[in-house]
C-alpha cells in the first residue's frame, strides 16, 4: 500500500517535520491564525538532556497561553509620533557654555608668548634652554655699547648693579640662567674684535657675582672670543674685585691679565672709548658725581695743607735769620 506524503512527513525526525517561522505578521486581517507559546523551565545545558532548553520536550507547543494576533495594536498612520530627541537642548548648551566658561582658550598669542619664554642656545657644542621669565628682571646686565675704531670693533657693557640679590631663595637658578644669557648674548653681539667695559660701582656686596660664577664665565667663553678680547675695563673697582682678581690670576692666562685696565671715574673712561651708545644707569652716575666731588675736597685739603707747611717753613726760617 502507498504511503501518503503527509505520513511520510511525520515518521521523519522532528527537526524536518517543524515548518518554518512566518516573517511577518497578517496585519489585514485576512488570515487570522493563532499561536500558542508557553515559557518552559531554562537550563543553560546545551545538550539534549532532560530539562535542558534543547530537549523535545521543551521544543513543543503546548495550549497554556492563547494569543490572539488579531487583538494585537499597531501603529496606524494617523497617529502622531513626533520625537525630535532635542527636548533637553537648552540643558545641553547651558552645560557647554560653563565648560567653556571654565576652560580658558589658548590663544595663538599666548602660545608665542609661552615660546618666548624659553630660549635655546649652544654653547660649547652643547644645547641649553634659558629660562627667559626668571631673568626678566637682570637682562640689563649686558648690553651693548656701540663701536670703536675702524670696523665692528664692540663695545660691551656690563653693569653688575643689575645682579640679583643673593639672598633670595631662588638665586642660584637665577644665575644659573643668567649665566647662559651673558655667555650666548655675548656671542651674538661680538662679529670682530671687542673691548668689555665692567661697570663695578654702585653694586653691594649681596649682589657681586661670586669667584666660581666668574671663572665659569671665563672657562666658557670660547677661543674666539677670548682671542678677539682686546680690553677689559672695570670702572669704579672696589677693594672686593681686585682681590678677586687676583685669587682668580692662577686661572686666567697671563695675556688676559695684561688686558685689565682699572678707571676711576667716567670721565677717565670716555677718554679711552666713545661714550655715545654706552648706557650707564642713573646709581652709577650718581656715584661717579659724589666721588669726584669727595675727589675734589680731599684735593683742596691737600693744597690747603701744602700751604700751611709752606707758610710754617718761611716763619720759622725768617725767624732763625731774625
Amino acid at each position: 500500500m502507498d504511503i501518503p506524503f503527509s505520513e511520510a512527513v511525520l515518521n521523519s525526525s522532528a527537526t524536518e517535520m517543524r515548518p518554518e517561522p512566518p516573517n511577518s505578521l497578517d496585519l489585514d486581517g485576512t488570515n487570522p491564525r493563532r499561536i500558542k507559546l508557553t515559557a518552559p523551565n531554562i537550563n543553560l545545558s546545551l545538550d539534549q538532556s532532560e530539562g535542558s532548553v534543547l530537549s523535545d520536550d521543551n521544543l513543543d507547543t503546548p495550549d497554556e497561553i492563547d494569543i490572539n494576533v488579531d487583538d494585537l495594536e499597531t501603529p496606524d498612520e494617523a497617529d502622531s509620533f513626533d520625537y525630535t530627541g532635542h527636548e533637553e537642548q537648552p540643558a545641553s548648551k547651558e552645560i557647554a557654555h560653563q565648560v567653556s566658561e571654565s576652560i580658558p582658550e589658548y590663544t595663538a598669542e599666548e602660545e608665542r608668548e609661552d615660546n618666548r619664554l624659553w630660549r635655546t642656545v649652544v654653547i660649547g657644542d652643547q644645547e641649553h634652554r634659558i629660562d627667559m621669565k626668571a631673568i626678566e628682571p637682570y637682562k640689563k646686565v649686558i648690553s651693548h655699547g656701540g663701536y670703536y675704531g675702524d670696523g665692528l670693533n664692540a663695545i660691551i657693557v656690563f653693569a653688575a648693579c643689575f645682579l640679583p640679590d643673593s639672598s633670595q631663595t631662588d638665586y642660584h637658578y637665577v644665575m644659573e640662567n643668567l649665566f647662559l644669557y651673558v655667555i650666548s648674548t655675548l656671542e651674538l653681539m661680538v662679529a670682530e674684535d671687542y673691548m668689555v667695559v665692567y661697570l663695578n660701582g654702585a653694586t653691594p656686596r649681596r649682589r657681586m657675582p661670586g669667584l666660581g660664577w666668574m671663572k665659569r664665565c671665563y672657562q666658557m667663553i670660547d677661543r674666539r672670543l677670548r682671542k678677539n678680547l682686546k680690553s677689559f675695563i672695570i670702572v669704579h673697582p672696589s677693594w672686593f674685585i681686585r682681590t678677586i682678581l687676583a685669587v682668580t690670576r692662577p686661572f686666567i692666562s697671563s695675556k688676559f691679565s695684561s688686558k685689565i685696565q682699572y678707571v676711576s671715574t667716567l670721565a677717565e673712561l670716555s677718554e679711552l672709548i666713545p661714550m655715545e651708545y654706552v648706557n650707564i644707569p642713573e646709581s652709577i652716575v650718581k656715584l661717579d658725581e659724589e666721588l669726584r666731588e669727595a675727589s675734589a675736597k680731599a684735593s683742596c685739603l691737600s693744597n690747603e695743607q701744602e700751604i700751611t707747611s709752606v707758610q710754617e717753613d718761611v716763619d720759622m726760617k725768617l725767624k732763625g735769620n731774625s
